[in-house]
């Protein structure tokens, strides 16, 4: 099985676009009315305009990285918002938020 996409919804299209286009640096491949897609690494992000449905659980958006120090600097350096680097006995990993408040997570695993 192979992730094709995540679809996020915002009420904050301009913003959340910025964010994932020129803040972490995705392809836009998609603008529709209500509908941007992002390229991440052979799957996609669609943020789609409006509320997500009441009761469901929220995600989290995670993106490998060989080098997570270094990614989280140079995207906090774009305006990221990302907490301190924490390295496990097999693993190093970092969560940060999208202007939204979603949680997404660098992890070199």
């Amino acid at each position: 099985m192979k992730m094709a996409r995540v679809i996020l919804f915002t009420g904050e299209m301009d913003a959340m676009s910025k964010y994932y286009g020129e803040v972490l640096g995705l392809t836009q491949v998609t603008q529709e009315k209500g509908w941007r897609e992002f390229e991440a690494g052979g799957a996609t992000i669609g943020l789609h305009s409006g509320p997500s449905s009441p009761g469901r659980k929220g995600s989290k958006i995670v993106f490998h990285a060989e080098d997570v120090a270094a990614l989280r600097a140079t995207l906090v350096a774009r305006g990221a918002a990302f907490g301190k680097v924490r390295q496990g006995d097999v693993f190093t990993l970092c969560d940060g938020k999208d202007p939204d408040g979603k949680p997404i997570q660098l992890f070199n695993r």
